[in-house]
């Protein structure tokens, strides 16, 4: 199955000033694009740390998905982390450029900024915004803000499209993990092609928890949900 990693950057959201929210829907998305994500990871805006880190996950993972740090202020140092994880030099591309001058003309040196990319990348146009994003090896680059990101998200999917959807099967059961661990052990040792996990919560009307199954092999998910089903009612019946 290919492999993936999101890194999401920006000091804000280390901080908690700003939700994550891009990792969580780049996943979903991704899951459904038939990839595994293997981690999701937040940076600071800071070269020395986002440089080694995306060079680890490119070499480990089949594709980085990597989002913020595009705009032309100085906290914005995405493009050349990624330049120097993936040990290329930076260069304005001159079209990226000249269309960013002809769109932004109240400012259009601070606007050419955005197309100082690292060399050997392919730009991204951004359909929302004006930083465009770019792809170079098997990492991809998109803005930080959600509505901008998922729009150019929209227009590389189809490249990224790994085989069927990981498909998924989710039911609440008002009990504690402990009364079920056993059901659910023997169930990973009896669906290996399946992913299986248990969230607890505990709210006014008691315990409950969350049982989810995720497989890309959907007869094989649907052999785990009866068995399990089956199993659950028989045990908390």
């Amino acid at each position: 199955m290919v492999s993936a990693a999101i890194l999401t950057i920006g000091n804000e959201l280390l901080a908690g000033d700003v939700v994550n929210t891009n990792g969580s829907w780049l996943a979903r998305r991704l899951e459904a694009a038939g990839v595994d994500v293997r981690l999701i990871a937040v940076l600071p805006d800071e070269v020395e740390e986002i440089a080694p880190f995306l060079r680890e996950q490119a070499d480990r993972s089949d594709l980085v998905l990597v989002t913020g740090g595009l705009g032309g202020t100085p906290d914005d140092v995405t493009r050349e982390a990624v330049a120097a994880a993936l040990g290329v030099e930076q260069t304005e591309y001159a079209e990226v450029a000249a269309q960013l001058r002809a769109r932004f003309r109240r400012d259009p040196e601070y606007a050419a900024r955005w197309a100082l990319l690292p060399a050997g990348s392919r730009p991204l146009a951004n359909p929302l915004g004006g930083a465009p994003g770019f792809a170079l090896e098997n990492v991809y680059v998109l803005p930080g803000l959600p509505a901008e990101m998922e729009a150019m998200y929209e227009t590389i999917e189809g490249e990224l499209r790994a085989g069927p959807p990981i498909g998924s099967w989710r039911r609440s059961y008002q009990t504690t993990e402990s009364r079920i661990v056993a059901i659910l052990a023997e169930a990973v040792e009896n669906h290996p092609q399946v992913r299986i996990g248990s969230y607890p919560s505990f709210g006014a009307h008691g315990p409950h928890v969350e049982v989810v199954l995720k497989s890309d092999d959907p007869d094989a998910l649907e052999a785990a949900v009866t068995w399990l089903t089956r199993a659950l009612e028989q045990s908390l019946g």
